[in-house]
């Protein structure tokens, strides 16, 4: 399967899209330069194949870049990053 990962900031969403059809979207809302994760969703079809791993790699890597910080109030991108260290520093005081 090949995918590519997108930022949907029109939608404020992070998008995982294979052969045209978005299949895992991580969902945000903004407060100030603050990315607050609030739904992350895989295709049911294709779930536990690292999509959604996959994905908020992604969003936290260009959250990084653009300088700003998260809040992860969804289960997924909380997990994630307690699964993945190196991106700690990107949470929010």
């Amino acid at each position: 399967m090949r995918t590519e990962a997108r930022h949907n900031t029109e939608a404020t969403r992070y998008e995982l899209v294979s052969d045209g059809r978005v299949v895992s979207v991580a969902e945000y809302r903004m407060r100030g330069e603050t990315f607050v994760f609030t739904h992350t969703e895989t295709a049911k079809e294709l779930r536990g194949n690292g999509l959604a791993g996959r994905l908020v790699e992604f969003a936290l890597d260009d959250v990084r870049l653009g300088g700003g910080t998260v809040i992860p109030r969804c289960p997924f991108v909380r997990n994630f990053i307690e699964a993945h260290p190196q991106y700690g520093d990107l949470l929010a005081a």
